[in-house]
């Protein structure tokens, strides 16, 4: 978009008390946030504005929006991969699945690719102070979901997140990071050198404009984002009354899937993940146990998220290797063989393996991520010859 386009949403974005569902009720009305700007009080009295909203709006923070400006025009020639830029919610870059939410945000500050918006996510989520089995928990987790090419999506906060966030990374695989404040300032201090690593090899996001503070309102927003860019939340470790337990309750009401770690009963920190699992969460244990859930769902997810087959692969794949292969996962040896050639139902490939329907999914899910199989209707899976 030209500067003056850039310059409306940036002040649209910037009324107080504004909201992403009103605004964009008035953009619907009106047009272009410029048209929006400049309708005057009469239009917006008419759109059922009250009168801060309509201060709000014949006073735009331009002082703001220069500093936005500033933030996004600020030269990053030494890490071109931490590239700065506004994702709205009309551009094509901006997530669908995010998209579909109530409230989604209107716009979106990114740092780093913005390419991996469209990468199946899987959101790890849990305690601040958590003990060092959940540290553990989480990092490996990450890790080894990242390796069958799924994006990691966290906030960025200490515990449980952090954990998740270098797990990714120290994988070689992709992590996104979303922020309750501003992106000129890494929140919490102690994870700066985390953000810089996030923001040159995957993605920082947050729709809070240059100099938001982390206040302790904007965190419950932020979770609405989390869960709402991934196919599913994974809790590793939450207390009873817990943030995490906000991010699974919204993963909930927006259809995603909700999957707890247990713990030891006498582990404070593991209330409420029994707590998730009572009401229905999945309860897991292993990596498989995520990937069987999620591989009915991926070529739903990927038709909505507009990716091919082949996209989210393994980076493990840049030396010529298969995730399957890299990993050296003999399950996935065994389908890829079972496949041949043909186009198999999934009960065709249970009954010519014998193995449970859970390992057989998590494998053609692996598969499916690192372009070997493709998905069709009815359950069918077809193996790709490799160039």
């Amino acid at each position: 978009m030209d500067q003056a386009q850039l310059r409306g949403w940036l002040a649209l974005i910037r009324v107080p008390g504004l909201g992403p569902g009103r605004a964009r009720r008035l953009l619907e009305r009106f047009g272009e946030p410029a048209a929006v700007l400049d309708a005057g009080v009469p239009a917006w009295q008419a759109a059922g504005l009250s009168e801060a909203l309509c201060k709000g709006l014949a006073q735009p923070d331009w002082a703001g929006v220069d500093l936005d400006l500033a933030w996004l025009a600020e030269s990053v020639s030494a890490a071109p991969a931490a590239a700065r830029s506004l994702i709205t919610f009309r551009d094509p870059r901006f997530p669908p699945l995010l998209a579909e939410i109530a409230q989604a945000p209107l716009a979106l500050f990114a740092m780093g690719d913005p390419d991996l918006l469209r990468l199946p996510q899987l959101a790890v989520v849990g305690a601040r102070t958590a003990s060092a089995q959940g540290m553990e928990n989480a990092q490996a987790f990450a890790a080894e979901l990242a390796r069958r090419g799924l994006t990691i999506t966290s906030g960025l906060a200490l515990g449980i997140d952090s954990a998740a966030h270098r797990g990714a990374l120290a994988a070689d695989g992709l992590t996104i990071a979303v922020c309750g404040n501003g992106l000129d300032r890494v929140y919490p201090a102690r994870n700066r050198e985390l953000a810089h690593a996030i923001a040159a090899r995957g993605l920082l996001l947050s729709e809070f404009p240059v100099g938001v503070p982390p206040l302790p309102e904007h965190f419950p927003r932020r979770n609405r984002i989390i869960s709402g860019l991934a196919l599913g939340v994974l809790v590793v470790e939450a207390a009873r009354e817990s943030g995490s337990l906000i991010t699974a309750r919204l993963a909930g009401e927006q259809g995603r899937e909700v999957f707890a770690i247990p713990g030891s009963i006498h582990n404070p920190l593991a209330r409420g993940s029994h707590a998730l699992i009572r009401e229905g969460a999945k309860l897991v244990e292993t990596v498989d146990d995520i990937l069987s859930e999620l591989a009915p769902q991926l070529p739903a997810a990927r038709a909505r998220l507009g990716v091919g087959a082949a996209a989210g692969t393994n980076p493990a794949e840049s030396n010529g290797e298969s995730a399957g292969e890299s990993v050296g996962d003999p399950d996935q040896a065994r389908v890829l063989q079972a496949l041949g050639f043909e186009t198999l139902a999934l009960d065709h490939l249970v009954g010519r393996l014998g193995l449970p329907v859970e390992r057989i999914s998590a494998a053609l899910l692996t598969l499916e991520l690192a372009g070997q199989v493709s998905a069709g209707p009815g359950d069918t899976f077809t193996r790709l010859q490799r160039t």
